[in-house]
């Protein structure tokens, strides 16, 4: 089995190597890529990708650079398009996400139970950082909100950690450009009846002022998307 790993990646300079090296720290018993989607970055990340493969010449690159900065789902988009694994993670690329959570969010897939699992940072888990009131409330409103349009008990919608068969990355046919990307796909699982599990996950929650990007405009666009891909679409 292949095992692919997309990053969607914007003005990671500081944390791109790291992020990196904890992904190869773990070992998951498949061979895996390494998709890296560069979403138009303007801090000298784009600097650093020939050294990613010079550093890692045994890992399987693939490297898609955004003309300009289109957004997280954009992004994804672009990196689905590049897959070619058995099974699909979303990774960001700052320092939010262990990859040392991908057996335990592989574990139901791999035993064949689950089709999609999302990764949650509001069940049970090793550690987390403990994050701003209000940005979980709202993550937890907008996690409602989705849960009672697709009839599904997630607690944790927004997370970045989704894990994906290939025939339901096949399935999706994204269109959101930002952040609503996240209630889209929900939409879209939920339609195609697929099996959804959820497990508990390390999270380090960064600031705004560490450079974290989602604002309350995306939330307000996230609620949209979670009525859009309901009824519209």
């Amino acid at each position: 089995m292949l095992f692919s790993i997309v990053i969607p990646v914007y003005n990671e300079r500081a944390t791109l190597f790291e992020i990196l090296s904890r992904v190869f720290a773990v070992d998951v018993g498949m061979d895996r890529e390494i998709i890296l989607v560069d979403d138009g970055s303007t801090d000298g990340t784009r600097d650093l990708y020939a050294q990613v493969e010079t550093k890692w010449p045994n890992e399987t690159f693939k490297i898609k650079l955004q003309s300009v900065n289109k957004g997280k789902g954009a992004a994804l988009r672009a990196g689905f398009a590049l897959t070619q694994g058995d099974v699909v993670i979303v990774q960001d690329a700052d320092l939010e996400y262990d990859p040392g959570d991908y057996p335990r969010l592989l574990r139901p897939i791999l035993d064949d139970r689950a089709d999609v699992v999302y990764g949650s940072r509001f069940v049970g888990n090793d550690c987390h950082q403990v994050v701003e009131f209000w940005h979980m409330m709202g993550n937890r409103a907008l996690t409602l909100m989705s849960n009672m349009l697709t009839n599904l008990t997630l607690t944790d919608m927004e997370t970045c950690y989704k894990v994906l068969r290939r025939e339901v990355v096949d399935t999706l046919d994204l269109s959101s450009q930002r952040f609503a990307v996240e209630p889209e796909i929900t939409a879209k699982i939920a339609r195609g009846k697929w099996r959804v599990y959820e497990v508990g996950i390390n999270y380090a929650g960064r600031s705004y002022g560490e450079g974290k990007k989602i604002t309350w405009l995306d939330g307000l666009a996230a609620l949209w998307a979670i009525f859009r891909f309901r009824f519209l679409q």
